[in-house]
């Protein structure tokens, strides 16, 4: 007998296509008209199924059970090819384990026939209670129940005791929720920076928007609109779009489906007649396009529990001594502490920002203060003074010494660098202090050995460059100077159709160097670094160590300068270990720091050396 949900993944489908022209237009619409489908096609299988079970001797009392969707469903951005997330509230006394068993079966087995994924639970209220009360991504996807069918009050009165208890307990589950997101953030990386990225689960995904909105939910703090709502639409139709090219459910946007969801994005250019040529710079389009909207999103999250975190502090009274000493006070709070850690900053209950008094619209050195003591001093930026230093008179052509030297400082904080840099970029700052930043910002790069963009593989370079050289001396300022600066500029010259990016890139050291006002030598180290950094590897994958020739050749391209060579090294293997490369992915035998890698570039390195110290 036909089900009521015979094809729905097929009518999903159909109703899901993008326009003639190919491209996905009104993506709110389609993902409304997908709900109503799905909502009648449940609804009557419920009635089904209750009528099914009458014919079998048995009923489905209209008080006491029901059909209620939980995840995507409720939150109503269903995809295309979305699993259903759907659960059978009962009350114990309105039906027997076994009953529900049975109208389980005649719900679940026509919903799994008709080829949609399906997560599916039967549970008494008081089991979503004790769920929600102690699985934290389980409380994140019951924050929104929609009743589908049944007995429509049983499921309200579910949500509405769900909610509540979620806002009674949101203070002391703030940490952690913040601390799974820090977790989720190391495993799936930044949507911003990923050449093939989880659009749901990265930093500045869909699940972000999931915690932006139970953090508004707890009432601890308001959620963001505007751009942030227009940001979260725009992620869903290219979620929706990686839905139809995979024709499955999936949030992965792997090199396969990139070029079909850049087209249907609108972001491929048809009037490009090279077919390599377009599809590559569709990509990029791509690339750029989430991390515009990525960035806007892990912004939300990051205000938004920056503000509940805040409102927390500011619940209990602060009272000063003096207050305590001199009743009239009253119990008004003391003024907010400001820890002055830099020349114009401060810290703040756990976060870096400008200085009582600090203004800047007046002061364009006030960036690189803030990022140089957020980095020194492991601290997040707050989000109102990053819209705050959009304001600086920042001209990349009017350097100075002791900015120039703050750059130096905030390249050499190591790790730390990675969140303040991803910070700064959020708010446009590397392309105000480098122009030719812009060239590289957001592109994906074209190797398949690179597992983020070219700009995020720079800043994690720089990350992996230490004061201590291979023979265990400590570079002087100079030369650990020019090894910082050759790790982010590096790659600074991979632009569309360049074929010798390392050439390129070492054409564009001085000019940027010279601004900054570097001196001579730093620069001509710099650049030499820059335009040999692919020497090394190359050396060692194509020559043998025992040739004394190809060793000649090598310690020439540096001059013979064995401390030069000690900072080649140390950038290959940075270059090389920052690609996301594991010993046991395929992707080493192109480029990465394998073993086997480390041992041919070891080998090399070391006969190059005794070459040049002879």
């Amino acid at each position: 007998m036909a089900s009521a949900v015979d094809g729905l993944k097929d009518r999903l489908l159909a109703v899901s296509q993008p326009d003639d022209d190919g491209v996905y237009r009104n993506g709110e619409a389609k993902r409304a008209k997908r709900m109503e489908i799905v909502l009648t096609a449940l609804r009557q299988l419920w009635d089904d199924a209750v009528a099914a079970t009458g014919k079998e001797g048995g009923s489905v009392p209209p008080q006491g059970v029901g059909l209620a969707a939980v995840g995507s469903l409720a939150r109503r951005q269903i995809g295309p090819c979305s699993d259903l997330d759907l659960v059978i509230i009962y009350e114990g006394h309105a039906m027997k384990d076994a009953e529900v068993a049975k109208l389980a079966d005649k719900l679940w087995y026509p919903l799994w026939d008709s080829g949609l994924d399906l997560d599916h639970s039967v549970r008494t209220r008081q089991q979503c209670e004790s769920v929600t009360d102690h699985d934290l991504p389980a409380a994140m996807g019951w924050l929104n129940v929609l009743p589908v069918a049944g007995d429509v009050d049983l499921i309200r009165r579910t949500g509405d005791s769900i909610l509540e208890r979620w806002r009674k307990a949101a203070r002391k589950r703030l940490p952690e929720l913040t601390d799974s997101a820090r977790q989720r953030f190391d495993r799936f990386g930044q949507l911003a920076y990923l050449n093939q990225p989880d659009v749901k689960e990265a930093r500045g995904g869909l699940r972000d928007t999931v915690l932006v909105s139970a953090l508004a939910t707890s009432w601890l703090a308001d959620r963001p609109h505007g751009q942030y709502d227009d940001a979260v639409e725009h992620l869903l139709d290219v979620r929706d779009c990686i839905h139809l090219a995979a024709h499955k459910d999936t949030n992965m946007l792997l090199p396969a489906y990139q070029v079909p969801v850049a087209k249907m994005m609108g972001l491929s250019d048809p009037t490009i007649p090279d077919p390599d040529q377009r599809d590559g710079e569709s990509i990029e389009n791509l690339q750029t396009y989430l991390a515009r909207y990525g960035r806007r999103i892990a912004f939300a999250l990051d205000s938004t529990a920056s503000r509940a975190t805040h409102s927390l502090t500011h619940e209990k009274p602060r009272f000063s001594f003096f207050q305590i000493m001199q009743p009239r006070g009253r119990g008004r709070r003391a003024a907010p502490r400001f820890d002055i850690i830099a020349d114009g900053v401060a810290r703040h209950e756990g976060e870096a920002v400008l200085a009582p008094g600090a203004d800047p619209s007046k002061d364009s050195k006030l960036v690189l203060k803030i990022a140089v003591a957020a980095a020194e001093n492991d601290l997040p930026i707050a989000p109102g003074t990053l819209e705050n230093l959009k304001h600086c008179p920042i001209h990349d052509s009017r350097w100075y010494p002791e900015s120039r030297d703050r750059f130096v400082r905030l390249l050499a904080s190591g790790p730390s660098l990675e969140r303040t840099w991803e910070e700064l970029d959020f708010a446009d700052m590397p392309g105000r202090l480098i122009p030719e930043w812009l060239g590289i910002r957001n592109r994906p790069s074209a190797s398949a050995a690179h597992r983020y963009t070219i700009d995020h593989h720079m800043v994690e370079v720089v990350t992996r460059l230490g004061r201590t050289s291979p023979t265990g001396e400590r570079y002087d300022d100079a030369h650990y100077t020019a090894l910082l600066m050759a790790g982010i500029l590096h790659d600074i010259g991979k632009r569309p159709r360049i074929t010798d990016h390392a050439a390129e890139s070492a054409r564009h050291v001085p000019v940027i160097m010279k601004r900054m006002l570097f001196d001579d030598e730093i620069i001509r180290m710099t650049t030499m670094l820059v335009r040999e950094h692919l020497t090394l590897s190359d050396f060692a994958s194509t020559r043998s160590p025992d040739d004394p020739q190809a060793v000649k050749e090598l310690a020439a391209r540096i001059g013979n300068d064995p401390l030069m060579l000690d900072m080649l090294f140390d950038l290959t293997r940075a270059d090389g270990s920052s690609l996301g490369a594991t010993a046991g992915e395929q992707i080493t035998k192109k480029y990465g720091w394998s073993k086997w890698r480390a041992a041919l570039v070891g080998a090399m390195y070391r006969a190059a050396r005794a070459a040049c110290v002879r």
